[in-house]
Parts: structure tokens; sequence; C-alpha cells
């Protein structure tokens, strides 16, 4: 499978900008609670050492970028947080909540390098996709979540059948990653002020939590 992204020339110009993998043939299934405690736990104690005081995690240069990204979009960060932000502030005051191994993969990934990821069930995923504007009008069903009528300007990755993700913080429903999956499609997110290597280390530490995961 080769599954490429275009990136539309507007949000391209705003400094956002993406990497993705794929992971094919796997199998996706509960995590073992003992395996992904102990993976929490082990990032809980690394990000303590990393963030010593309180305001360390919004001068993190990953995080000013996706927070000024926010302001330029009409959102505001201090409510809604950006995915890796969540996690983060999440992660050190509880563990996250297990998912599956796909899932728990991104999730720990990205609170450990800041950087927002998405993950998709390939064989869901119908024709090209984009990262483009949203247009006015547009319908978004978010996981968890009910039917979203969006407004122009969004960032937003979509197919030839609708928006899956609200650049950089919520996947839909339609390609949400369960037991069914046997191919993924994962998307790490970045904004201007993030550097490539950044979203290299994210997508390494996906396959890497992963492959623990599922061991």
């Amino acid at each position: 499978m080769d599954m490429d992204i275009e990136l539309s020339p507007t949000l391209s110009a705003m400094g956002v900008h993406i990497l993705n993998a794929e992971l094919t043939d796997i199998s996706v299934w509960s995590s073992r609670k003992e395996v992904f405690t102990a993976l929490c736990d082990e990032l809980k104690g690394d990000l303590h050492e990393r963030l010593r005081d309180d305001g360390a995690l919004t001068r993190d240069r990953s995080i000013r970028a996706l927070r000024d990204l926010y302001w330029k979009i009409g959102i505001d960060p201090t409510k809604t947080r950006p995915a890796s932000e969540a996690l983060v502030r999440r992660l050190l005051k509880r563990e996250l909540p297990s998912i599956n191994n796909l899932v728990d993969a991104g999730n720990l990934a990205s609170a450990s390098t800041f950087v927002p990821i998405g993950l998709y069930d390939m064989d869901r995923i119908k024709g090209k996709l984009q990262l483009r504007p949203s247009a006015d009008g547009e319908h978004f069903n978010g996981i968890g979540g009910v039917d979203e009528v969006l407004p122009a300007g969004l960032p937003v990755l979509s197919d030839e059948e609708g928006v899956l993700h609200l650049y950089p913080h919520r996947d839909c429903t339609r390609t949400k990653i369960t037991q069914d999956c046997r191919n993924a499609l994962v998307v790490a997110c970045g904004a201007k002020g993030m550097m490539n290597s950044d979203l290299i280390e994210a997508l390494s530490e996906v396959e890497y939590y992963f492959e623990q995961l599922s061991a």
C-alpha cells in the first residue's frame, strides 16, 4: 500500500507539515495491563525529569509551535489543548487510558515526543487523502462525539468521503483503530517551528511502543 497525503498550499504557507508511515499486516488487541502500566510509569518518570518546573512544558519548542498554530486558526490552546500536550498533562497526573495496543502506542509516543499522532485504519480510507482548510458547512463525526458542522478554514485531513481528522487534535469514528484493523496509517503532525526530525522520532516511537505492547 502507498498512502500519500496532499498538503494544500494554504496550510503549507502556515507552516503545517506532516510525515506518515504505514503499518501493514498487524494485529490489534487489548494491551496487557502490566506492560502498559510499566511503560506509562517509565515515561512519567522521564517526563518529570524533563519538565522540572510548572512552565517547562509550555516553553517547549514543539508545544509553543502547536499553540501558535491554534491561535492562528482561532482555537484557544489554554482551553482546547493540542493532543500531545493534553496527553502529557494527563500522564503527569494519572495513568493514560488503555484502548488497544496501537492506540496506546500512539498515545505514549505522542506524550514522549510532544508530537500529535493520528492513527487511521487504511482499509476504511476512501480515495486520496488531503490536508486542507475545511469548507464552510462540512461535517465531522469525532470519536466519542456527535456530528459537528465545521466553519471554513480549519485544517482538516480528509479522504473522498469526508473529514477524518481535525488537525492536530481529533480523529473521526469511521477510520478509528479497532481490533479489526490490519493496516494502519500513522501521521505525525507538525507546525511551524517543529523540525522534520521531531516527526521522524515520533513515528519511530509509535513503532517502538507498538512492538512493546504487541509482545
